[in-house]
């Protein structure tokens, strides 16, 4: 699987930044050619469903994923989500950690993420990763508002 690692500090508290990046609709406006469906009813939590589909037309597919882990911050600001990738294109898995930056001020974003894309040979697993680091990178800018 290609794995990969975001890391970001923002001036935002931890409670805003999780707000932002779990809010699934919103990634359909970050992601390039991708509309976000959540397909359980609110709150989101452990069980939640939604589908990315990407691409135009025929040429499209569908990133099914749940939620399997789901601790939004607490007390002390830290907080931690984890989504299976359940589709026949996309297989893997992607967490989403965030925790209060240094001395309490903003916070720490860290996006791991391990995915298999059907029919592409593990040898191009370093350019898949480098792929999702670029795609998901700018998506975490457009999240963050920056």
């Amino acid at each position: 699987m290609a794995l990969f690692r975001l890391d970001r500090r923002t001036e935002a508290g931890p409670a805003e930044v999780w707000l932002r990046l779990t809010d699934w609709a919103r990634h359909s406006g970050s992601v390039p050619l991708t509309r976000i469906t959540v397909r359980t009813p609110p709150p989101t939590g452990v069980g939640t469903v939604f589908v990315a589909r990407t691409g135009i037309g025929p040429l499209a597919f569908e990133d099914p994923m749940e939620v399997v882990v789901w601790e939004p911050p607490g007390p002390r600001g830290a907080g931690r989500c984890r989504l299976e990738k359940r589709g026949r294109v996309v297989t893997g898995w992607a967490e989403i950690e965030v925790r209060p930056g240094a001395e309490g001020a903003g916070a720490l974003l860290v996006w791991r993420e391990d995915l298999r894309v059907w029919r592409l040979p593990r040898v191009l697993d370093p350019l898949t990763s480098r792929a999702g680091r670029y795609v998901f990178g700018r998506a975490l800018t457009v999240l963050l508002g920056r």
